[in-house]
């Protein structure tokens, strides 16, 4: 077996798992805001002004990416209970949607959720009469819905439910399919752990709770076996692909997905799993480079066909 190992070509040519760029996608944080600003937790990542991201895209493009995932950054005064400033022609990520709508050289993937447009941070409608608070399932899906709608009128050619409602795949798939809009692909994030990995993004996103956590509608890591369910439903509610997150902390659940269902699987890379490789590395505990690309080929490996991680621009040039 080592004389497969002997040298970097030999190694490079008998490898049976490579990363591909066409299989990366970006997530950029799109605000209404004049300036870029950096995100403390998340060394690289911004928030991007529109006409900022519309830019960073095309140059991404012509580096050989071809997918983003947008999320908005919601100005406080935007905000309200039901976060209906998703829906807004206004909001930062349909904006973008509206400059890059029609090309053929890209996918937008718009991100349906709620919490970074809710004054409370949770990712649907509170109901009314329960204490302390829980969010109101059903009362969410025709805001989610009505938000995809939008979203596919910007110009969206995948919407991401991923505020993990149950029914909120076959809700988007309807409203999209009455509103012309059949064209329009759902990646479901049918499998979506509530972790300790995510306080990052909610930095970038601003996002975060202002009470409770998400525990009561996102899944149970201890669960083993309730993914089968969930991808199961979301499939047949109408989902092209599914997504799993968080991603290395996941990787047998991507595989037991990958195996389980035909349609295409993506995997996040999420934004604490991010962080935590540039700790290590501003500390000089692991190589940056090296742990990125080790970490994102064990999720190709584990059977992602596609690989949402904050990585994508820098992959560009590590694997070329």
């Amino acid at each position: 077996m080592r004389r497969l190992r002997r040298t970097q070509v030999m190694r490079d040519a008998v490898a049976d798992v490579r990363i591909d760029p066409v299989g990366l996608v970006c997530p950029l944080f799109v605000t209404a805001g004049e300036r870029s600003v950096p995100v403390a937790s998340m060394p690289g990542v911004e928030q991007l002004p529109v006409e900022a991201a519309v830019a960073y895209i095309e140059a991404m493009v012509g580096r050989g990416l071809h997918q983003f995932m947008l999320f908005g950054v919601t100005a406080e005064s935007r905000k309200d209970p039901e976060g209906n400033f998703a829906a807004s022609e206004d909001a930062p990520v349909n904006r973008v949607l509206n400059a890059m709508g029609g090309r053929q050289d890209v996918i937008m993937i718009a991100d349906l959720c709620f919490c970074e447009y809710t004054d409370h941070g949770h990712c649907g409608v509170l109901h009314p009469s329960m204490e302390p608070w829980t969010v109101d399932n059903d009362a969410t899906l025709p805001r989610l819905a009505e938000t995809a709608v939008a979203q596919a009128r910007a110009g969206a050619d995948v919407v991401a439910p991923s505020g993990m409602m149950d029914g909120q795949v076959g809700a988007v798939r309807v409203a999209l399919d009455a509103a012309g809009f059949s064209h329009v692909a759902i990646l479901a994030y049918s499998v979506k752990y509530a972790s300790s990995l995510y306080g990052p993004f909610r930095d970038a996103a601003e996002g975060g709770m202002q009470f409770g956590d998400r525990r009561d509608y996102q899944m149970d890591f201890r669960r083993a076996h309730e993914w089968k369910e969930a991808v199961a439903r979301d499939v047949a509610a109408g989902a092209d692909i599914v997504m799993v997150k968080p991603a290395v902390s996941c990787l047998d659940i991507i595989a037991g997905v990958r195996r389980h269902c035909s349609i295409p699987v993506a995997a996040y890379h999420v934004s604490g799993e991010y962080a935590m490789l540039h700790a290590a590395a501003e500390r000089g505990w692991v190589d940056l480079r090296s742990a990125a690309v080790e970490q994102t080929t064990a999720i190709r490996r584990a059977g992602a066909d596609l690989i949402v991680t904050y990585f994508a621009p820098q992959l560009l040039d590590w694997l070329s």
